[in-house]
This record gives C-alpha cells, sequence and structure tokens, in this order.
C-alpha cells in the first residue's frame, strides 16, 4: 500500500512541476505574437477614433516616450498627452496601417511600424492630408497590459 501511494505522489509530482515546465507555452495565447501587436495596432486605432486623445493616450506607458517629426523628444505619457488635443477636433482623424510587426523571444517587448494618414481640414476650409511613417515600441506592462514605450513618425514627402 505505501508503494502505492508513493508511486501516485511520484506521480502527481511529475505531472504539476515537469511536464508544464517543458511546454510553458503551450496555449498559444499565453505566448503574444506579432500578430498580438497588429491587433492591438487595431484596438488602438479605434480607440482613437472613438474617445480621441484619451482614448489615443490609453495604450501608452507612463514612461512613454514620443519622438515626433520636426520637433523635440517628449518624455512621459502626461506631457505626451498636452500635444495630442488635435485628435478631439471631429474634423481631424488620424488612421494607421501596420506594415510590418515583430515580438521579442521573451515575449515581453515588440514592435509594430508601417503608414499614417492624418485628415484635417485647413484654414482655408479646404481638406488637408498628410501622409507618413511610423514606428511603435511595444511592452507589456507588469498587469500583463501592452503599452507603447517609444513611438516615433515622421512624414512623407508630399505627392
Amino acid at each position: 500500500m505505501k508503494s502505492l501511494v508513493l508511486v501516485l505522489l511520484v506521480t502527481l509530482v511529475v505531472v504539476f512541476i515537469v511536464i508544464p515546465k517543458a511546454h510553458p507555452f503551450a496555449s498559444a495565447s499565453e505566448k503574444p505574437t506579432a500578430e498580438t501587436l497588429r491587433q492591438m495596432e487595431g484596438e488602438f486605432m479605434k480607440a482613437a477614433a472613438e474617445h480621441g486623445s484619451a482614448g489615443y493616450m490609453s495604450y501608452y506607458a507612463d514612461d512613454a516616450v514620443e519622438v515626433p517629426n520636426s520637433a523635440v523628444i517628449i518624455r512621459g505619457k502626461v506631457n505626451i498627452a498636452k500635444t495630442m488635443g488635435f485628435l478631439d477636433d471631429e474634423s481631424n482623424r488620424l488612421s494607421w496601417t501596420p506594415v510590418g510587426a515583430d515580438i521579442s523571444a521573451s515575449g515581453d517587448l515588440g514592435y509594430t511600424y508601417g503608414t499614417y494618414e492624418f485628415r484635417s481640414v485647413g484654414k482655408d476650409g479646404k481638406a488637408v492630408v498628410e501622409n507618413g511613417k511610423y514606428t511603435s515600441i511595444w511592452k507589456k506592462q507588469k498587469d500583463g497590459s501592452w503599452k507603447v514605450v517609444l513611438d516615433m513618425g515622421n512624414a512623407s514627402a508630399a505627392q
């Protein structure tokens, strides 16, 4: 009887301790992929479209850095938010398309890059369209969420 209990105990140890460590990412949902970041980009853009600057900034980490085109580096979510009020104007529309994404082997850092389009109305009342490119660095936060920690963009030459 004692040997049966010992065999059961050893079996339980193997099942609950050894096997899970052999396949720590057995479920696809446990290990993020580049597709995870592409999906986040879609949610990010939807939040910006629906909620303006507040929706946009909800995807930034508190210690994020913005590297804007033809401007100084902006450090911190609070400071970046001060420059994003233009997203609250309903005549402005920012959209972007991720072209590529990748994620680190450790699964806690990744990047996306792609193109953007900003539509607004000029002082003369005519539509203005600016196109450009962007790169965003994403980092998995302690709570498991993904946030942008570095974002940069630059306008493409007028066509």
